[in-house]
């Protein structure tokens, strides 16, 4: 029985396609679909295409089509759809086979060309006018490739608001997506734009020249919203205050991943407690869930399937320390009790430092039902 998910790629027809994201990720060899696939866990906002003959049986779980027939007849589908595609195919192949589909360079989506050895990403299509030089950068960072940019001129030199931060994981709120159109044509048409960080990485400026003049980096969001920008970006792992929501009328929240949960519970504790208390304990904290990096524990713990099973909900990464490392951690209650059982003088609160590197926490420990709960934020 052929899989429904299949696409049949036909000589003269144009292909029924799925369609989620804004870019389309596409690959036609083994390394590609390789690349492609760890590509799309940290690039969200993208739908990922390759050949069936790559099949690992979670494409469908995952959102990936499959297709089988020529790459070629892929293409007319994917160019109205897309803002941007995003080709695991040789330069040369890709030249030949969009050839056909192109139209306009105000309307011709941007194209970013990768070798299959991941070594370069090449701005091929659009690159100022469709984004494809900042989408080169950006997916170039993610992967570890050198950008390759032939443009005369990069005139733009400023931030593109649906990739910033991507090449750190940072994700915008999703409330924030219908802000990003016209909060970019603010950055383009060189309005005041606020810029206000509170955490994430701070070297996301990727020109060699100065930020132009319109866009305002501001220490607080209270300086920011003194000054009444006309836009702005706002990068935190903080829920808004009511007042500093009006920032967002026409402003976009980044949230980079920045907060570390250690935790510790009883054996058995089940998927839905868990999450019940990360839930309550951020909610507290004013904090976001979206700015979650890792979950962080004790080897005793590593198949532990409640904290499996979020962790792959969320998508964060599974941290778990030996008793030993916990026990180099300054605590602040450590346990005889905890330490008979587990060779640890802690879980939660020492788990929750190691991995953040923060003496200071933003919740020491708080003990709920079967679990315990430390946060930290990084760099803080």
């Amino acid at each position: 029985m052929s899989d429904p998910q299949l696409i049949e790629l036909t000589e003269g027809v144009v292909p029924a396609i799925t369609q989620h994201g804004r870019y389309a990720i596409v690959a036609i060899t083994k390394h590609g679909v390789e690349m492609a696939r760890r590509l799309l866990h940290t690039f969200p906002d993208a739908d990922l295409y390759y050949m069936s003959k790559f099949a690992r049986g979670d494409e469908d779980s995952r959102g990936i089509q499959l297709f089988a027939g020529s790459v070629r007849l892929l293409f007319p589908a994917l160019f109205p759809a897309y803002d941007g595609l995003i080709l695991f195919i040789s330069l040369g192949a890709v030249v030949r086979m969009i050839a056909p589909v192109l139209k306009d360079k105000k309307t011709d989506p941007g194209v970013v060309v990768i070798d299959d050895r991941g070594e370069h990403a090449i701005s091929m299509l659009s690159g100022h006018l469709g984004g494809a030089n900042e989408l080169t950068r950006e997916v170039a960072a993610l992967i570890g490739a050198k950008p390759v940019i032939t443009t005369a001129s990069d005139v733009q030199k400023t931030i593109p608001v649906d990739l910033f931060g991507r090449r750190f994981g940072w994700t915008w709120d999703p409330e924030s997506e219908k802000k990003l159109t016209p909060v970019s044509a603010s950055v383009v048409n060189e309005e005041h734009v606020a810029i206000v960080q509170e955490s994430g990485e701070t070297d996301w400026w990727m020109h060699d020249t100065p930020m132009p003049p319109s866009l305002r980096v501001y220490p607080t969001m209270a300086d920011a919203l003194a000054n009444q920008p006309d836009a702005s970006l706002l990068i935190t792992h903080r829920l808004l205050s009511s007042e500093e929501k009006a920032l967002t009328a026409n402003g976009v929240v980044y949230r980079p991943k920045s907060i570390v949960l250690g935790m510790g519970c009883n054996r058995g504790t089940s998927a839905e407690e868990i999450e019940q208390v990360i839930m309550e304990t951020l909610e507290e904290l004013k904090f976001s869930i979206h700015s979650v990096k890792a979950l962080c524990t004790i080897e005793l713990k590593k198949d532990e399937q409640g904290l499996l099973d979020v962790c792959s909900k969320y998508g964060w990464e599974f941290v778990y320390y030996t008793p030993e490392q916990l026990n180099e951690m300054d605590i602040t209650e450590p346990s005889d009790t905890v330490y008979k059982y587990t060779g640890a003088y802690g879980v939660s609160e020492p788990a929750c430092k190691r991995y953040s590197g923060c003496q200071t926490l933003a919740l020491t420990k708080k003990k709920s039902g079967n679990a315990t709960i430390s946060v930290g934020v990084l760099g803080q």
